[in-house]
C-alpha cells in the first residue's frame, strides 16, 4: 500500500500526540503534584488558546472575567478543584442554591475545551481550563499575573448537596466564612485576599436588599451601609431581585484595591464584605480589618497576596495521577 506525504505527516502527528499524552500522564503519576510546566511538552498552546477565548468573551461582556473567577471559586469549594461544577444531570451543582441563575461562564469553558480537543485531544482537563480561565479573567481586568499550577484531572461526580452546604454565604458572619475556608485548608489572609475578587464582581439585589429597607426595629437601612450609597442601591433594586449592582462602586471593571477602600468608607454592598471591618462583636474581625487596612493602603501587597491565595485555592484536593479522568466534554463523564 502506498502512502502520500500527507498520510505520513498525519501519522507522525498522531504518534507525537500520543507520546505527549503519555508524558503528561506519566509526569502526573510520578509526582502527584500540580506544576507550572505541566503542559509545556504535551500542549504548549493551552495558554494561548485559553487567553484568546477569555479575551473574546470579555470583549463581548467585560463582566465575564469576574464570572470565570467565581466559577473557579465555586468549583474548588465543592469536591476540590475537579470541574464537578460543570457536570450536567439531576445532581448538578449548577442547580444548587448558591449557583442556580448565578454562576456563569459555562459556555466559555465549552468553547475553550472544544478548541483544546482539536489542538491536543484528550490532554487538557476541564479543571485546568477553569483554573486558567480564572487567571486570564483576572489578568485581562488589570489584575496580577500569577502562575497557575496545572495537572488536575476531572471528577466523576457532581455534589449538589455539597454546593448547598460548603460554599460561604454572603449572609454568613466572618467567623463562619473563615471556618468554611479553614475546612478546605485556607486561612484568614486567604479570606480577605480572595474577597478582593469582588473588585470586579457584581451581585444580584437578592443578596443585599435586606440591608436597604426594614433592616431592624430601629433602622430602616443597615447603619453600617454608607448613607450616600443606599439610595442608588435602592433605585437599582426597584427592578427586582435579579438586578445587578457593582460590588466596587469606584471601578467595577478594573481589578484594583478600591474594594478595600470602599469597605473602610462603609461602601461594601454585601453584608459579608462590610463585615470584614464593621462587626466588632465578631472576634475574627480584628484580623480581617487589619488586612483590609493594609490592602487599602498598598495595592501591590493585595495583588501579591491575591495571587498566592489563588494558587492555594487552586490546590484544594486536586485529582492527579490516575484519579478521575480527562473529560472529552466538560458537561459529562466519558
Amino acid at each position: 500500500m502506498e502512502y502520500s506525504r500527507g498520510d505520513h505527516t498525519s501519522n507522525r502527528l498522531k504518534l507525537l500526540c500520543k507520546i505527549a499524552v503519555l508524558l503528561c500522564i506519566g509526569a502526573a503519576a510520578a509526582s502527584g503534584q500540580l506544576t507550572d510546566d505541566y503542559y509545556d511538552y504535551c500542549c504548549p498552546q493551552v495558554y494561548r488558546i485559553v487567553r484568546s477565548r477569555v479575551a473574546a468573551a470579555m470583549k463581548a461582556e467585560m463582566r465575564m472575567g469576574a464570572s470565570l473567577l467565581r466559577l473557579h471559586f465555586h468549583d474548588c469549594f465543592v469536591n476540590g478543584c475537579d470541574a464537578s461544577i460543570l457536570l450536567d444531570g439531576s445532581n448538578s451543582e449548577k442547580f444548587a442554591a448558591p449557583n442556580n441563575n448565578s454562576v456563569r461562564g459555562y459556555e466559555v469553558i465549552d468553547t475553550i475545551k472544544a478548541d483544546l480537543e482539536s489542538a491536543c485531544p484528550g490532554v487538557v482537563s476541564c479543571a485546568d481550563i477553569v483554573a486558567l480561565a480564572a487567571k486570564y479573567g483576572v489578568l485581562l481586568s488589570g489584575g496580577p499575573d500569577y502562575d497557575v499550577l496545572l495537572g488536575r484531572r476531572d471528577g466523576l461526580v457532581a455534589n449538589q448537596t455539597g454546593a448547598n452546604t460548603n460554599l460561604p454565604s454572603p449572609f454568613d458572619s466572618i467567623s463562619t466564612i473563615t471556618k468554611s475556608f479553614q475546612n478546605v485548608g485556607l486561612n484568614v489572609t486567604d479570606v480577605v485576599a480572595l474577597s478582593g475578587a469582588h473588585t470586579i464582581g457584581r451581585s444580584r439585589c437578592l443578596l443585599f436588599s435586606s440591608r436597604l429597607a426594614n433592616f431592624s426595629a430601629t433602622n430602616s437601612v443597615d447603619p453600617t451601609l454608607d448613607s450616600s450609597l443606599a439610595p442608588s442601591l435602592q433605585q437599582t433594586c426597584r427592578g427586582g431581585d435579579n438586578q445587578l449592582a457593582a460590588l466596587d462602586v469606584n471601578s467595577s471593571d478594573v481589578f484594583d484595591n478600591h474594594y478595600f477602600q470602599n469597605l473602610l468608607a462603609n461602601k461594601g454592598v454585601l453584608s459579608s464584605d462590610q463585615g470584614l471591618v464593621s462587626n466588632s462583636d465578631d472576634p475574627t474581625v480584628a484580623a480581617t480589618k487589619a488586612l483590609v487596612q493594609a490592602y487599602s493602603a498598598n495595592g501591590q501587597r493585595f495583588s501579591c497576596d491575591f495571587g498566592r491565595s489563588m494558587v492555594r485555592m487552586g490546590n484544594i484536593s486536586p485529582l492527579t495521577g490516575k484519579a478521575g479522568q480527562i473529560r472529552k466534554n466538560c458537561r459529562a463523564v466519558n
